[in-house]
């Protein structure tokens, strides 16, 4: 699976574009000044558990065997926004609060089944999010369009990510780009062959990553 076929995926489970994406194909390396918050063993161990809910182990490796927090950790770092940064990193706390209100324990504390039942309903309120934000921004550009045929100016506003959407797409991504996810969970071909339309599959067989 390539890169931007990865993407497109990603795309299309979290219902909005890759945030960094762009960054992401090009190398992904901010400039010094873009700064962020720091990250700290308490929060890579959260991103752990966050991306292992998501993408938990089962006769295959999860996002934790793939060091999925650590994977977080850089992408944020060189890849977001400064903004897109600050979502983040408040969205853990959200998630921790998240957590609290449903359950009375933290996060790290909570259950498996309560870490999934709450991911659940937290994925439908973003992909909802996201609807509405795809929305937002059609209309933002048609605005700045219609601004643009009569000569003026127009700034276009935003809508923020929803943080959950960042974190199912880091997850997504950290995961079927490491070697865990490329040679334990994808099938991988080091060295492509010729294209074979009529390769032979069978249901349940791993798609390949090249």
């Amino acid at each position: 699976m390539e890169r931007r076929e990865l993407l497109k995926l990603i795309t299309l489970v979290t219902g909005g574009a890759l945030i960094g994406g762009e960054l992401f194909l090009s190398g992904c390396k901010n400039e010094p000044e873009m700064g962020g918050a720091a990250f700290n063993d308490q929060d890579i161990a959260f991103l752990d558990e966050a991306g292992e809910t998501i993408m938990p182990k089962t006769k295959t490796p999860g996002a934790k065997e793939a060091k999925i927090g650590a994977f977080m950790q850089v992408m944020v770092n060189d890849c977001y926004t400064k903004e897109d940064q600050k979502i983040f990193h408040e969205g853990i706390g959200k998630l921790d609060k998240a957590t609290k209100d449903k359950y009375k324990v933290s996060f790290m504390e909570a259950t498996p089944e309560q870490r999934k039942e709450l991911f659940t309903a937290l994925d439908k309120e973003a992909r909802e999010y996201a609807g509405k934000k795809s929305e937002f921004d059609r209309e933002q550009s048609a605005k700045a369009n219609e601004a643009k045929q009569k000569g003026e100016t127009y700034e276009k506003k935003t809508m923020d990510p929803h943080y959950f959407t960042m974190l199912k797409q880091l997850t997504l991504l950290g995961f079927f780009t490491s070697k865990t996810g490329a040679t334990e969970t994808l099938r991988h071909v080091a060295v492509p062959a010729r294209f074979d339309g009529n390769f032979p599959y069978k249901k349940g067989d791993r798609a390949f990553f090249e």
